[in-house]
């Protein structure tokens, strides 16, 4: 005993002797063995002090996995010391500005529809995390839209390549719609955004089975955001599905992203409510297009509705294209009523290009199927020692709706063309600043698009917004 204690005082004062050498690793283990070579301990001594040392390091380890991390970059996170689970404030707040070229006079009818306005176009605030390591959630609200559940959902990952989610969340669409509102090239998603699923709540089993690859497979209720199902005699599921492929990665591609996906659903709509499409501008200026009065056919009246999406983007370095096209079909079966079977189409499309001019690759923005948010590779500093990142970029987009409602309210043929140029700022990652100029061009058979109770063949708008999210 009275040697391992001297032992002991040995290394007591070598590791004090020590001082900045504390950091490498198992100092102490190695003294202890370096001791037993010298023969100052014997192994059995020896081993004695490395089994007190082996427990002494298990309760270290399981006291750092049980502590809890505090971390402010870009948010506020709680995290564990093993990092199986974790929690983080997140939140958004997209100020907008909008400006018009409608006349403004004292006569007609007045209305928002075109009126220059400041507005909160998205006010959210939620959290999400990680439990034990393979299950993801997220609660979150827009307090811009009455408190209204914006995202709740629980993702369960034992598996990477087979993945399986519940709750309120976007059901798999096109890729403008997976890509968050934080990270569109443009203030407003196209007009082609305006008829594919969006936010809903279901299930889905989603999975990246190869590098690359991803696929995704959901049933909702398919009434929208925040509805469930209300009308027992049209109760069944929507279905969608979406695959996506990015080319450049299973080629080993760097620096590029050659993606293409396909994405389809089908259900049937409720009969007492509308379909609920209402075309409006990308400036969210004039609605130029509704399909609905739905509720004014007979209860016996069956609404299907098929959507399907072709989607592509191809990007090298700071460049990237990107199209997508989408087509919506109903068939209106009125058997048994005096109303006649009839359908609505739409189609849409859109184009774009935008270029980073600060050089920032789009490769490091695109994961899973969608694109996520983009770093400066130099944040602002109002010294000059940072310029931060700037994009502009250009879109064209079409909308058509033709083959009329002629049972429903003769809505007849309807298009719309639009240009939005974008310039984007961003100081940091966390803040951005946006300026559109949107011009869209109408086209109406039956009725024309009016403001202010007067008639109007385009509109011309410049939209702004001051975006900061975390």
């Amino acid at each position: 005993m009275r040697k391992i204690q001297g032992a002991v005082a040995a290394i007591c004062g070598t590791l004090m002797m020590a001082g900045s050498m504390q950091a490498m690793a198992d100092s102490t283990d190695d003294i202890v063995n370096a001791l037993i070579g010298k023969g100052v301990l014997t192994e059995e001594e020896g081993a004695l002090l490395l089994k007190g040392r082996a427990g002494e390091k298990e309760a270290v380890e399981k006291e750092k996995a049980s502590e809890v991390k505090m971390s402010l970059k870009d948010g506020i996170k709680w995290e564990s010391g093993d990092k199986s689970t974790s929690i983080k404030l997140i939140g958004r707040l997209h100020a907008d500005y909008r400006t018009f070229d409608h006349s403004e006079t004292d006569s007609g009818t007045g209305g928002s529809a075109g009126a220059d306005t400041f507005d909160v176009r998205r006010a959210r605030l939620g959290f999400e995390g990680v439990f034990n390591n393979y299950y993801k959630f997220k609660v979150q609200t827009d307090m811009a839209a009455t408190n209204k559940l914006d995202e709740a959902y629980l993702n369960i990952a034992w598996w990477k390549p087979v993945q399986f989610m519940f709750g309120q969340f976007k059901m798999p669409s096109m890729l403008e719609e997976m890509t968050s509102s934080n990270n569109i090239d443009f203030m407003e998603r196209s007009m082609a955004n305006a008829s594919v699923a969006g936010k809903e709540r279901g299930a889905m089993v989603h999975g990246e089975p190869l590098g690359g690859l991803t696929y995704a497979l959901a049933v909702s209720s398919g009434e929208g955001q925040n509805n469930s199902e209300n009308d027992v005699r049209v109760d069944d599921v929507d279905t969608l599905a979406r695959v996506t492929a990015n080319f450049a990665q299973m080629a080993s591609l760097k620096n590029m992203v050659l993606h293409a996906g396909v994405n389809y659903s089908t259900g049937d709509l409720d009969q007492g409510s509308d379909i609920g499409y209402d075309g409006r501008t990308e400036a969210r200026g004039v609605t130029f297009f509704n399909a609905g009065g739905i509720a004014a056919i007979a209860d016996d009246t069956e609404i299907e509705r098929d959507r399907l999406g072709l989607e592509a983007a191809l990007a090298y370095g700071p460049f990237k294209l990107q199209s997508e096209w989408t087509k919506v079909g109903h068939e209106f079966d009125a058997a048994g009523t005096t109303a006649t079977d009839d359908s609505l189409d739409i189609d849409t499309w859109y184009a774009q290009a935008v270029w980073n001019i600060t050089g920032e690759s789009w490769a490091d923005m695109y994961k899973g199927g969608a694109w996520g948010g983009l770093k400066p590779k130099n944040n602002f500093n109002p010294n000059g020692t940072g310029w931060g990142a700037w994009q502009v970029g250009v879109r064209y987009s079409q909308f058509e709706a033709d083959e009329a409602f002629g049972s429903i309210g003769n809505v007849g043929f309807a298009e719309a063309d639009a240009w939005t140029l974008g310039l984007n700022f961003y100081p940091n990652a966390n803040t951005r600043i946006m300026v559109n100029y949107v011009t869209t061009d109408f086209e109406q058979e039956d009725s024309a698009v009016a403001v202010n109770g007067r008639p109007v063949e385009d509109e011309r708008a410049i939209i702004t917004r001051v975006q900061w999210m975390f």
